[in-house]
């Protein structure tokens, strides 16, 4: 079969899901109680979600993941930044978007620059010749609208609400999203810092289906205001710790697993449909950007947009992480993968991906090596990915 049927078939599972979670929430209209459709109709609700979302998860398996390459055709991307288009940042943490997130507001090359005031931290994105139509979603040009660090499931659920509000009427818009990835290991050891230095993130909503998860659902693994000086056993031994396997977390479509509800169905099956969800959602946005790879990635985002950057990215090698991970025994770091076993076959399939998009984005590039040159022979503004920790804490 070829790769188009392959998509076709992977779509037509996607909608399918889609559709029972949609089939889900009217049924769950008609009770008084706003949680009945979690409570009296879960056992009927939860068997049929599972069922097909077995489905789902098998027909990604069945195609080894390779079918999925092509299901976002990135040569083709017509982004219009004059009509009603909106790239969404998923800002996934200690992945480099803070950086990025500020490349977007203050780099880009556009007809109508973003308007970035010193006193403010936001700027503001406006559509050429239109006072209050915004063009991006990101921290750094509305705010944290939909939560601090926001996931795939609470951006889809919230951002074009938030967009009629700022704007003051409702618009039919195409929606691009774009995120950044980071090697597992030297992620979750850089988030370990930041949280040992006093991070929380505890303003963050964790929103799905339009309600955030009860203590029961989502327990904290801390007393007190921070959990300020945690040992690596301890933070890695709290099953509640949303550092463990965030990327794919925040990539999935949680609703197909019931949200925060462990009970819904077992943790094999849960793992298996959050991250054919996240493979499947990263496959349809039309950037994905790597940390541990600047310049290919800003040769990605140009190509794809068709926007330049005035200011490159850098490469920063030496990081927070990678002086902790100096500091850890093999047996820690083994220990580190095997709890992060789905961010690490997600960045191994994030990693095909971006690879697969550069060389297709490279063939199509007559003037390859002078754009390639031009980027890696720049001289950009120096700063180090995790210099910036105290950016996101508590934001």
């Amino acid at each position: 079969m070829s790769l188009c049927g392959y998509s076709l078939r992977i779509r037509f599972f996607a909608f399918l899901c889609i559709g029972l979670s949609v089939l889900g929430i009217l049924i769950g209209s008609y009770c008084g109680d706003r949680y009945c459709s979690r409570t009296d109709l879960k056992a009927s609700w939860i068997a049929s979600m599972s069922e097909n979302s077995r489905s789902f998860v098998n027909s990604l398996e069945f195609n080894s993941n390779e079918a999925l390459l092509n299901v976002f055709d990135v040569e083709n991307v017509n982004f219009s930044i004059k009509g009603n288009d909106v790239m969404v940042f998923l800002h996934i943490q200690k992945t480099g978007g803070t950086q990025f997130g500020r490349h977007l507001v203050k780099d880009l090359d556009l007809e109508r620059p973003c308007a970035c005031e010193h006193e403010r931290k936001r700027c503001d994105c406006l559509r050429p010749g239109k006072n209050r139509e915004i063009w991006l979603f990101s921290r750094f040009s509305v705010g944290w609208k939909c939560g601090l660090h926001a996931d795939w499931t609470e951006l889809t659920e919230c951002v074009d609400r938030k967009l009629n509000q700022v704007v003051g009427k409702r618009s039919k818009r195409r929606y691009y999203y774009v995120t950044f990835l980071r090697d597992p290991l030297s992620r979750f050891l850089s988030e370990f810092r930041h949280v040992q230095r006093g991070a929380t993130w505890k303003n963050s909503k964790h929103s799905c289906d339009r309600r955030s998860p009860t203590e029961i659902e989502l327990p904290r693994c801390y007393d007190g205001e921070r959990w300020t000086n945690v040992t690596l056993e301890n933070f890695m031994s709290c099953p509640y710790n949303l550092a463990i396997n965030r990327q794919t977390r925040m990539l999935a479509d949680l609703k197909l697993v019931g949200c925060y509800n462990m009970s819904a169905m077992s943790k094999t099956q849960r793992d298996r449909i959050v991250l054919a969800s996240a493979k499947l959602n990263l496959s349809n946005m039309p950037f994905l950007g790597l940390t541990e790879k600047q310049q290919m990635s800003q040769y990605i985002f140009e190509r794809t947009f068709k926007m330049k950057f005035l200011v490159p990215f850098e490469q920063h090698n030496v990081t927070v992480s990678s002086q902790t991970l100096k500091l850890i025994s093999e047996r820690e770091k083994k220990m580190v993968l095997e709890l992060n076993n789905l961010d690490v076959e997600l960045y191994e399939y994030a990693l095909k991906l971006f690879n697969y998009r550069f060389s297709k984005l490279k063939s199509l590039d007559t003037d390859f090596e002078a754009h390639y040159q031009n980027i890696i022979s720049s001289n950009g503004q120096n700063f180090t990915w995790d210099s910036l920790y105290d950016e996101d804490a508590d934001a």
